[in-house]
């Protein structure tokens, strides 16, 4: 028994005539008739009766037609979902927490109004969380702060972002044009915590100029440690995207470094990984906004 003779036997059903099912289902009327015939011999029963030119289901045939049109039902809904997979589909987005902060948000609004049909679910962790949730197909693209190490995953840049230095508009460095790490240094620090993108950079930054610091808040909250830098409690570095508003509001005033401190955005997938349609028009659209 195969899927072929339910569908056969469904219309033969519906139709209650062997001729009107093979003009439905552009068979010839013989398969049509042998395919009943194979059914009844499979299952030892008869299926329906024959009556002059019309037939009739037995107790029989009105049981199996229940599971019968159950079973191609559900063939066709699969068929139907799977050939517009891309178009109906999901896809799975990963970011980190400043990307999912201040660019996805816009960047899906504007994708999911070019495909409504698409479903879009998101996971917002810290960049190395994303790279693994890639590494273990929990996402399909992910959205980081930095460049990945791990030789499976490719990496696309899609926009550029500086590091900047805020204080709050009564320190003593506010009034600056400029200021160094190293002057930065001198006052108390307030960090990212460790493992996040921002501060695997200014810890890169910090060991390079052999300068020693010890954080006197270490959040994984960035908008905490605005708001501490907004209150004078220190001086913090963080990215130009996220601090944007925080400075046209003017709670905390931005300072520039001599040679900017920039970072490269990055579009990741598994280098095995099967970009669809719509994810390759994700990443194009990133690309563009970028």
């Amino acid at each position: 028994m195969t899927l072929r003779h339910m569908k056969i036997f469904v219309a033969v059903f519906q139709y209650s005539s062997i001729t009107k099912a093979a003009d439905k289902l552009h068979l010839a009327q013989p398969s049509v008739s042998f395919a009943v015939k194979e059914l009844e011999e499979y299952y030892g029963i008869r299926l329906f009766e024959r009556l002059g030119r019309r037939i009739s289901p037995t107790e029989a045939g009105k049981e199996l037609y229940g599971y019968a049109l159950h079973i191609v039902s559900e063939f066709e809904e699969l068929e139907k979902k799977i050939r517009n997979w891309d178009a109906l589909g999901v896809i799975r987005i990963g970011a980190s927490i400043t990307i999912g902060t201040h660019l996805l948000p816009t960047l899906l609004k504007q994708y999911q109004i070019r495909v409504p049909e698409l479903r879009m679910e998101v996971k917002i962790r810290r960049s190395a969380e994303i790279e693994q949730l890639i590494l273990n197909n929990d996402i399909d693209i992910g959205l980081i702060e930095n460049q990945p190490e791990h030789p499976d995953l490719t990496a696309v840049p899609f926009m550029e972002d500086t590091l900047e230095a805020i204080v709050s508009n009564s320190h003593p460095l506010a009034g600056r044009s400029q200021v160094t790490l190293k002057e930065l240094a001198e006052y108390p620090f307030l960090m990212r915590e460790k493992g996040s993108a921002g501060r695997d950079i200014l810890d890169a930054c910090f060991a390079l100029e052999q300068i020693s610091v010890r954080p006197l808040w270490e959040s994984a909250s960035t908008q905490a440690i605005v708001r501490a830098a907004a209150e004078g409690l220190g001086v913090a570095v963080l990215p130009a995207l996220l601090v944007q508003k925080n400075v046209e509001e003017e709670t905390v005033r931005r300072i520039p470094f001599p040679q900017p401190l920039t970072r490269k955005l990055n579009i990741v997938y598994h280098k095995s990984k099967y970009l669809t349609s719509r994810m390759q028009g994700f990443i194009q659209l990133c690309r563009t906004a970028g």
